[in-house]
């Protein structure tokens, strides 16, 4: 599916503004990022109009919220089965250094809910130290 066609199928209303920012999140964001980090790539368009086409998405289920504990609201690409549902998928934080990864090949467990309660998101982050900061400890 081209860029247009995903939006579409997500019931977002293509515009040319929500295009260009869709087609650069997935052609050119490897990961987690924050509002603040498309702003500095898109100076162009205003923060507001940033905000609201990542909540767009958000509701569409095209982007998911990360929130690994640095007090910035993170997002990262869904990634879709045949249910369009947003597939989990672990994230791990440090907490030096405050980056944020995804381990796409890492599923979220499965948990066993109670009866009657349809999931629609599910999040999980580890937090630690990562390689790079550890090794600027140890040295």
């Amino acid at each position: 599916m081209n860029d247009e066609e995903i939006l579409n199928g997500s019931g977002v209303r293509v515009t040319a503004v929500r295009l260009m920012i869709w087609k650069y999140i997935r052609h050119h964001v490897e990961g987690i990022f924050s509002l603040i980090d498309l702003e500095e790539a898109m100076p162009t368009v205003d923060r507001s109009t940033l905000f609201r086409t990542l909540n767009t998405f958000s509701d569409a289920h095209l982007l998911h919220h990360v929130d690994d504990g640095s007090g910035s609201q993170k997002y990262c690409v869904c990634h879709h089965d045949d249910t369009r549902q947003c597939m989990g998928h672990v994230h791990i934080a440090c907490r030096i250094c405050h980056q944020t990864f995804c381990l796409k090949n890492v599923a979220v467990p499965k948990v066993s809910l109670p009866e009657g309660f349809t999931p629609e998101e599910t999040e999980y982050v580890v937090k630690g130290v990562c390689a790079n900061c550890n090794r600027k400890i140890n040295i």
